[in-house]
């Protein structure tokens, strides 16, 4: 078996995809990367760990020659709300860091998986049930560079045979890393807010219904795609996944019942409220499911009391709460 790159893998997912790819197949078949570099006594450093800068050819280009790479986990990117931001950033890193993993795979014959998301949605695709294929006009340079990344993933399939797949995620809730500048961040501050102080100010509204997905059903999802029978897919880039919907309101009610007292707040910020109302309140993922049986397993409930009994112990010995 080759190896497995994964570029980010000090992110948000990459961190996380990294302990599990390692499980799965082996610690030294699976080189993490990213442009920082990985902190000791971290998991992610525990493996082969690399600097990569995916927008320079020859950083991508060496670390898969060298370690005989036959799988991408493209990871590396700016998320919605930092590249608001910094757009012409954005564009380099999301578009540009794409462009070389592609190259480099077409070179070498690798499988490429890149996440796009919900964000690359716009205020005309239909809100409710959004189909697998429908109008993708986003209104945000995170979205464009998601929906311009899924049509050139498509292209090296159909042009070079890059075995490129790709799934749509919504709103990703993880208790292990700080969030990294989503518009769906509120659904991971709440929980270190209801743990170290019993309130939360939130800057989306408190109706603001949106689909989200627990960190560990997007990890399964991610490894169950690469895996999945060629022959199935009808689709590839990118795949509608779900696993909940909620509000702000309901899901500090959720916390409610595992944290008596909680409070919620709101002051609502302009930009990220814009972003997130310019998105789909819910997504139909009948496709994945019937394309390599996606199925999550977390429900609203479910996902509160495992992050709770999780987030509260990683939080006393970082020193934040007093034992």
């Amino acid at each position: 078996m080759k190896r497995i790159l994964v570029t980010g893998a000090l992110g948000q997912i990459g961190s996380e995809l990294v302990i599990q790819l390692r499980e799965r197949y082996g610690v030294d078949r699976v080189v993490a990367s990213d442009v920082r570099i990985a902190p000791a006594g971290e998991a992610v450093s525990e493996g082969p760990f690399e600097y990569v800068d995916c927008t320079l050819h020859e950083q991508v280009n060496d670390a898969v020659r060298r370690y005989e790479v036959g799988t991408i986990y493209h990871l590396a990117a700016l998320l919605s709300a930092v590249a608001e931001e910094k757009p012409h950033v954005a564009w380099q890193l999301n578009m540009g860091g794409l462009y070389q993993v592609l190259e480099v795979a077409r070179r070498y014959g690798c499988s490429v998986f890149h996440p796009s998301s919900i964000g690359s949605f716009g205020p005309e695709t239909p809100k409710e049930l959004t189909p697998q294929d429908t109008l993708q006009r986003p209104t945000t340079m995170y979205g464009v560079t998601k929906v311009s990344g899924e049509l050139l993933c498509d292209y090296y399939f159909r042009r070079f045979g890059v075995d490129a797949r790709g799934l749509r995620f919504p709103g990703l809730i993880s208790y292990l890393v700080p969030p990294g500048g989503g518009t769906t961040d509120y659904a991971v501050e709440i929980f270190y807010e209801a743990i170290k102080h019993r309130r939360y100010q939130c800057y989306l509204r408190s109706d603001t219904c949106l689909d989200m997905m627990y960190m560990p059903d997007a990890i399964r999802a991610t490894i169950e795609l690469m895996e999945a029978d060629p022959s199935r897919l009808e689709h590839r880039n990118a795949f509608n996944i779900t696993a909940m919907n909620f509000t702000p309101e309901q899901l500090a009610k959720a916390i409610r019942q595992e944290i008596p007292g909680f409070e919620i707040d709101y002051r609502v910020d302009p930009v990220r409220q814009a972003i997130a109302d310019s998105w789909p309140d819910c997504l139909d993922d009948s496709a994945a499911r019937y394309e390599w049986d996606w199925r999550p397993e977390f429900d609203l409930p479910a996902m509160t009391r495992d992050i709770l009994t999780h987030l509260r112990p990683k939080l006393e010995l970082q020193g934040e709460l007093q034992v």
